[in-house]
């Protein structure tokens, strides 16, 4: 079974992907849920991922409160996609724990030095696991992988060359970049390429659970609130972790612009003419069908 952190800023398409991997326990170890600022600011995603870990009756997963700003720059966020707390459009249940202790840095630092081979799966700004690596360098050699969603082969969702996730802290994913862990890299190019379909918010509502119906009513604004139609960006990673075979991509060399016009472009040397060597495996194709149906069959299983 993997052990696996997840890194987030809930964010409607970050509820779908921490929902869908607290009912796969059988498959994930989810040893804890680290939150950034990001779609919202902190205290609402720390809010939000407990407001879910409550939701699906996880109470054995821990939340760790992290950075509140990104590395260098002012934060910028998302209200105008996920609402005003983040998950606007369903009712909630109140959080039925605290925060864990200690910092969500010093946690991933931990949790790194606990179980050699841990999984990252990143899926807001990389502030947290940037800052883990400057503070505790050595734990660069014990990560089994990053997989995190986030920049782009072609057009940005933010600006015309940039993603949210790495627009936002461009600095936290130069580091990361550069950091020569493994990294799985979800950019837009691949996860545009799955979004819920009436039909598919159809199947969600037919699970008759409070966790699905919630889930559909947070998607309803998403969708009509996203540039992209609502694209399930940050349940994909939680997708490779589970079913890699769906996906298809190639080893490339990853660069990050962190200034200028161009600020938070991955630059991806999709041929290899720049010589450099590989520092990510970037995915370009997924089979969106069996990606959704596996969602399907792991939310059925929640209250």
């Amino acid at each position: 079974m993997q052990t696996v952190v997840i890194d987030c800023d809930p964010g409607v398409d970050d509820a779908a992907a921490l929902l869908w991997a607290m009912a796969e326990g059988a498959a994930l170890d989810l040893a804890a849920i680290t939150v950034v600022a990001g779609n919202v600011p902190l205290d609402w995603t720390s809010t939000n991922a407990r407001r879910l870990a409550t939701l699906a009756g996880r109470h054995d997963v821990p939340v760790h409160a992290g950075c509140g700003r990104p590395m260098v720059l002012a934060l910028e966020t998302a209200e105008h996609v996920h609402g005003d707390s983040g998950l606007d459009g369903a009712e909630l249940p109140p959080p039925a724990s605290e925060l864990a202790p200690p910092h969500a840095i010093d946690r991933l630092i931990d949790l790194a030095h606990a179980h050699d081979g841990l999984t990252i799966c990143a899926i807001g700004p990389l502030t947290n696991v940037a800052m883990a690596l400057v503070k505790e360098p050595s734990i660069a050699s014990r990560l089994g992988r990053i997989v995190l969603m986030g920049g782009a082969i072609g057009l940005g969702n933010v600006t015309a060359s940039a993603e949210f996730n790495i627009y936002v802290d461009p600095h936290a994913a130069k580091v990361v970049f550069e950091s020569g862990v493994p990294i799985v890299m979800l950019g837009l190019d691949v996860t545009t390429q799955v979004r819920p379909t009436p039909a598919r918010l159809d199947a969600l509502r037919a699970l008759e659970n409070a966790t699905s119906k919630a889930l559909a009513d947070m998607f309803d604004l998403y969708v009509s609130r996203a540039s992209d139609g609502g694209a399930l960006h940050d349940p994909l990673a939680v997708a490779y972790l589970l079913m890699p075979e769906a996906f298809r991509g190639r080893d490339c060399h990853v660069e990050v612009v962190t200034e200028g016009v161009c600020r938070g472009r991955t630059i991806v040397d999709v041929s290899g003419r720049g010589g450099r060597l590989a520092n990510a495996f970037v995915l370009e194709r997924v089979d969106g069908d069996a990606v959704f149906q596996r969602l399907l069959d792991a939310l059925r299983r929640l209250p």
